[in-house]
């Protein structure tokens, strides 16, 4: 009997290194789906479209948000990101677990949807490997770099609400440490409601 897959939304503050932990996942472990973003911003230089995002003009993402094609949609630093719903849907169908890196709102947006969802936040070691990620990352002027600090301050407040912390000292532990979350969830009760029908099943048939 083909389970559902599982939907985890991975958040946490820019420069935390989320993207090369969700990279390392989908690449090393066959159990996981990326769920690809799109998005409204400019990409960045070794970004491409339908990889690492869709990168759409701020028209058509509205088109979209006005179909319901959205699973969420938040406005951030000046743009819009947002989750289209279609594959995400196709691939918990096929037994996939999903992979959301989104914002804390959209986050939040889904789990009014999907109450099952996992909430993971991923944090850095330190406020200070923070700032230092993201200034070696070179991609934006330090005005820019102090509105992701400050950002992420706020972002903080919402750890609550999530169900996992995962401190991203090396991307190793990181995907470790996610990959038992899947492992645990996976054995939840509610998770399992079929098992009953199933073995009654087998028991007949013996």
């Amino acid at each position: 009997m083909k389970k559902q897959g599982m939907l985890m939304i991975i958040s946490g503050p820019s420069g935390t290194g989320k993207g090369t932990v969700v990279k390392e996942l989908v690449e090393k472990q066959q159990q996981f789906a990326l769920s690809v973003s799109a998005t409204t911003r400019s990409p960045r230089h070794n970004e491409i479209d339908g990889v690492h995002y869709y990168f759409y003009t701020r028209e058509v993402f509205e088109k979209m948000k006005n179909e319901n094609q959205l699973l969420e949609w938040a406005e951030f630093c000046g743009n819009y990101y947002g989750t289209p719903k279609k594959y995400v849907e196709q691939q918990m169908a096929e037994g996939k677990n999903v992979i959301l890196e989104i914002e804390v709102q959209g986050a939040l947006q889904i789990k009014k949807i999907y109450k099952d969802c996992i909430l993971v936040f991923m944090i850095p070691p330190s406020a200070k490997e923070l700032k230092k990620r993201l200034t070696e990352r070179a991609t934006e002027d330090e005005q820019t770099i102090q509105r992701r600090i400050n950002r992420a301050i706020e972002e903080m407040e919402f750890v609550p609400q999530y169900d996992y912390i995962v401190i991203n000292d090396t991307v190793c532990c990181a995907v470790n440490a996610i990959c038992d979350i899947v492992k645990v969830e996976g054995m939840k009760s509610s998770r399992n409601i079929n098992i009953k029908k199933q073995f009654k099943g087998e028991i007949t048939s013996c």
